[in-house]
């Protein structure tokens, strides 16, 4: 008993010298959403470690932005189902966001598991490649620094124009929020003809293969060199590039200043499909004969 009137004495005292609802008020969204990284970047390196299997985080990449974005946006989706008055329009831009980086999370998730990116044993083909090039210890070490830790890093860097947008003071959704609004569309549409037209070609010729058909045209290259990747080697990765630029237009119109320290997230994503685009095009020039003609006559990334 003693004790009970002890607590209830001190919470009391404390409820008498501080707000107990800024006390327990709910964490920054940055500071859950850091949470999460560190929990996923955890998760992915043990399953990978425990199942020799090295494509985790390329299971998360489409399901870790959206949480993201919800997260940030969750002040704007309360008051929105609560039917408070929000805090200025400026809730309208974090809604836009959300929805986007959801619709945009959805058709990834699709595209990755039609192709059977869900299934255990499914890896990415770069990482065997890597492996025989690199001492197994060498390649632990990059698993640790780049495969887990950085990449899951990026999924929320990439995110971070909407944690701008919470941040900055209330501001109308107005035209560049248009703008950027109509650019990602834009290229989530551009991204998904370039999947689909990628996975019909892919079945039309695995289909040539098992029936010992004879190959003509790309069926005898090996490769798409029609539809969108006659003006790009890359369609689809110069699509998902852009779609995350246009979600920091959004920030931009948010502060006011069109550079701001959300850029870091954009800039890397861009640098590592350099870095895996290079190291991709290497393996496909080994494998089809042709493909060093093919990036002599067709541009690496942007359409033209």
């Amino acid at each position: 008993m003693d004790l009970l009137f002890l607590t209830a004495g001190w919470l009391n005292q404390l409820s008498l010298n501080y707000d107990l609802k800024i006390l327990f008020a709910p964490a920054d969204p940055l500071v859950i959403s850091v949470s999460i990284v560190t929990v996923f970047v955890f998760f992915s390196w043990l399953v990978s470690v425990l199942v020799h299997n090295y494509s985790q985080v390329d299971r998360l990449w489409s399901l870790m932005p959206p949480i993201y974005v919800a997260v940030f946006a969750r002040d704007a989706w309360r008051d929105l189902l609560s039917r408070e008055p929000a805090d200025g329009s400026s809730h309208w831009r974090l809604l836009v966001l959300s929805v986007l980086t959801a619709l945009w999370g959805t058709r990834l998730t699709f595209n990755f598991a039609r192709k059977g990116g869900y299934n255990w044993k499914d890896e990415d083909y770069r990482w065997p490649v890597l492996r025989s090039i690199l001492h197994p210890v060498a390649f632990q070490l990059f698993n640790v620094v780049f495969i887990a830790t950085f990449q899951h890093v990026l999924l929320l860097l990439i995110t971070l124009p909407a944690y701008a947008c919470y941040r900055a003071p209330p501001t109308a959704f107005g035209l560049l929020d248009c703008v950027a609004a109509g650019l990602f569309v834009m290229l989530w549409l551009g991204e998904t003809l370039a999947d689909q037209q990628q996975w019909r070609f892919q079945n039309a010729k695995h289909a040539l293969y098992k029936a010992k058909a004879r190959l003509t045209g790309d069926y005898a290259r090996g490769f798409l060199t029609k539809g969108l990747f006659r003006y790009s080697r890359h369609p689809n990765f110069f699509c998902e590039i852009s779609i995350w630029w246009s979600v920091y237009l959004f920030s931009v119109s948010a502060t006011g200043e069109w550079l701001n320290w959300s850029v870091v997230g954009p800039v890397l994503l861009l640098l590592l499909f350099q870095g895996s685009t290079t190291f991709t095009e290497r393996i496909s020039a080994k494998k089809y004969p042709e493909y060093v003609v093919y990036c002599k006559t067709v541009s690496r990334l942007i359409p033209w």
